[in-house]
């Protein structure tokens, strides 16, 4: 019997979306204010992530679940490359490490993969569905923070094999709605959807910590100029 996984998705994980964009990184980015050291940290994080998620479920590519989530056209890695090159140069593979919540989101991966495969349709759809839905604005306020050209850095955002993003997602919702699965397994899709935003909070609280140090320079330089200038007025936060 096929359950309405989509809607529960959408409805079950709406605090925890909330939740997400409040942070303090998510919220610096989502108000332009983007340090590239912390955002390049957080590609290489992603970098890790997305290639357990891809390395487990082209595993899986015959399971009856996580089978037909196996959308080739999603896949990140390979554009994450192309960014983490751009970032740290040729010799990236040896210059990234993960920090330690990517570290656990990544065991979390693999030991789920393991013990129950059908929960990672609840971070495919977190991740993918997530990127695919704000990547474009995303990439509009990466880009204009940091000043980098159209594509320079930002091809984690560009999904150049999905031309009609509306009929993807509409098609992805249903192949969701018929899963062969019950509303018991629904229920833990939908719990582990949830530790999936738990897993990116960690991993962008961790990058919160260089943002406000990127953002306290700035302010430093700021106010040291203005008193070699002798200027003695309060500058407003």
């Amino acid at each position: 019997m096929s359950v309405a996984l989509a809607s529960q998705l959408r409805e079950g994980t709406k605090k925890a979306h909330t939740m997400a964009e409040n942070t303090g990184f998510v919220s610096c980015f989502l108000k332009g204010v983007v340090d590239k050291a912390s955002y390049r940290t957080l590609v290489a994080d992603l970098w890790y992530v997305y290639s357990a998620m891809e390395e487990e479920i082209g595993r899986l590519a015959d399971h009856a679940v996580v089978g037909q989530i196996n959308f080739a056209a999603l896949n990140r890695r390979e554009t994450l490359e192309q960014d983490l090159a751009f970032y740290f140069g040729a010799d990236w593979r040896h210059q990234i490490k993960a920090t330690p919540g990517a570290q656990a989101y990544v065991a979390r991966i693999h030991r789920i993969a393991k013990e129950a495969p059908e929960l990672l349709v609840g971070h495919h759809y977190t991740r993918y569905i997530g990127d695919l839905s704000g990547g474009q604005i995303l990439k509009n306020i990466a880009q204009k923070a940091m000043n980098l050209g159209e594509h320079d850095g930002l091809r984690f955002y560009e999904f150049a094999a999905i031309p009609d993003e509306k009929g993807f997602k509409t098609n992805y919702r249903a192949v969701l709605d018929n899963l062969p699965i019950d509303q018991t397994m629904a229920d833990r899709i939908v719990a582990e959807a949830n530790e999936a935003f738990h897993c990116n909070m960690k991993m962008f609280q961790e990058l919160e910590g260089n943002l406000v140090a990127a953002i306290g320079k700035v302010l430093f330089g700021f106010l040291t100029r203005r008193q070699r200038a002798g200027s003695t007025e309060v500058v407003a936060a």
